[in-house]
């Protein structure tokens, strides 16, 4: 019997040329997932727990009653340390900025590929890139994920209007704003969850930098086989997502997964795994995913607090939260360097924190 080969590198760089990510493969109208999407069965989607009640804060009246304040600071701290994962309404971004920001995002997919394939790169130090699967060629990456994505660096350098693409830029410019104003609110919610003065997140850079992803999950013939996006936690120190209403994010609670409900005019707020570090693991950086859809695309955008990722400031436990019962469980390390370890790590199912335990 001839064994069939597969030259696993070579399909990977054609893909890559087309210069067109998954949605190009779609609009071939291809019926198979590609050998290089198929993920080994231990990485794929199995049922879902339906018991769970994902959190979800209401943030109104927090700077307006005390006691309401107190109460959302307590909802905030539980969510942080048992889920690490929360939902929050009423938060003060217009329900319309939110519309035109998944809106603007999944324009910018589903226009003309050769306006797209301008912004298609792999290259460093550009400030708004387009690309399908940053960690595409890195060996340990168990297969590819089913999505493309446009990734802008808002803070704390933001690119030109020039820089941005046209559909997109002037709404990814106004949502960022918004967002950061969040971020800040959130970054003195979880440092008085922690005991600590209001703004010590926030005087320690956390806000500093600000990065979007617009994620784009095409439709998929195959979901069983793949993953829009494997398991990982993200790298900041937190991270608020828009997420359109179709749902496919899931995240792992109590060892069982998890789906997170669309919910209109929400957003989810996670902590990073520089937040789950500082705090000495009080807050949880917890693996999410999210599974591809069969019959309709998907769009989200995540928002990633951190300082600058080229930074060298030592991030370690917060020394006001560690005692002699609570020695440090972490070494510091620099944003600049836990970055470059997850880029060339790439998301291959296992936390990057590991690295830096004691």
């Amino acid at each position: 019997m001839a064994i069939s080969s597969y030259d696993r590198m070579s399909e990977l760089k054609a893909f890559d040329d087309t210069k067109t990510g998954v949605k190009g493969l779609v609009d071939s109208g291809i019926t198979k997932v590609p050998q290089i999407f198929i993920l080994p069965p231990k990485y794929r989607a199995e049922t879902c727990e339906t018991h769970f009640v994902f959190p979800v804060i209401d943030l109104q009246g927090i700077d307006e009653d005390p006691i309401k304040h107190k109460e959302i600071v307590d909802k905030v701290r539980d969510a942080s340390e048992t889920w690490g994962f929360f939902q929050v309404v009423n938060h003060g971004i217009p329900t319309s900025i939110l519309d035109k920001t998944l809106q603007g995002t999944r324009q910018f997919f589903e226009q003309d590929n050769e306006v797209k394939k301008e912004y298609y790169t792999r290259e460093n130090g550009k400030k708004v890139i387009y690309m399908s699967n940053f960690d595409l060629y890195r060996p340990c990456v168990p297969a590819a994920s089913w999505r493309d994505s446009l990734f802008c660096f808002m803070a704390p350098n933001p690119p030109t209007p020039q820089e941005f693409p046209a559909v997109c830029g002037e709404i990814l410019m106004d949502f960022s704003k918004d967002v950061t104003k969040l971020g800040c609110s959130l970054l003195e919610l979880l440092s008085e969850g922690l005991g600590l003065d209001r703004c010590h997140l926030n005087d320690m850079d956390c806000a500093k930098g600000l990065s979007i992803l617009g994620s784009y999950y095409p439709s998929c013939p195959q979901p069983e086989l793949t993953m829009g996006t494997i398991q990982h936690s993200d790298g900041d120190f937190i991270t608020v997502l828009l997420q359109d209403e179709i749902g496919g994010l899931q995240v792992l609670h109590q060892n069982q997964w998890v789906n997170v409900p669309p919910i209109p005019g929400a957003l989810i707020v996670n902590i990073g795994d520089f937040l789950q570090l500082m705090s000495n693991d009080k807050y949880i950086s917890v693996e999410h995913r999210v599974i591809a859809n069969k019959d309709v695309s998907r769009m989200s955008v995540a928002c990633f607090f951190g300082d600058n990722v080229q930074s060298s400031k030592l991030y370690g436990p917060i020394t006001e939260l560690l005692s002699e019962d609570n020695p440090p469980k972490y070494r510091a390390t620099a944003v600049k360097d836990y970055w470059s370890y997850i880029y060339n790590k790439g998301l291959d199912g296992t936390s990057a924190l590991l690295r830096y335990k004691i």
